[in-house]
């Protein structure tokens, strides 16, 4: 396969000026006045009463990396989905072993009761 990257470097070093530039734009040629009102808290509309470094329970946690890790096995299913049929034998069980130890990490935390809130 021959690919030249100088067309995505390209894209990416304008994309990149294209950035600074707006960036620049609008620190000097926006007028910025800072008041009381602006740096006011505005999300709940009253001022908050508790600390927000308290703590949070670890099922949190837990459940955002359940997330990523099964959301980031997609990266890897995409790609072997769209060349399923050009596979040779050894791509299909190397994916194959790659889905059995998804399944397997599956079921040991549906075992051990992480998503399990009690």
């Amino acid at each position: 396969m021959n690919f030249s990257y100088n067309l995505l470097i390209n894209y990416l070093f304008i994309i990149f000026i294209f950035v600074l530039l707006l960036l620049f734009i609008s620190i000097f040629f926006v007028y910025q006045e800072p008041s009381i009102d602006k740096n006011s808290s505005y999300e709940c509309g009253f001022n908050a009463f508790m600390d927000a470094r308290s703590q949070f329970d670890v099922r949190f946690y837990i459940v955002g990396l359940l997330f990523l890790i099964f959301d980031l096995e997609l990266i890897f299913l995409f790609p072997w989905v769209l060349i399923f049929w050009h596979l040779t034998f050894m791509g299909f069980i190397s994916m194959l072993i790659f889905l059995v130890l998804l399944v397997l990490g599956f079921l040991y935390e549906i075992n051990e009761g992480c998503l399990i809130w009690k």
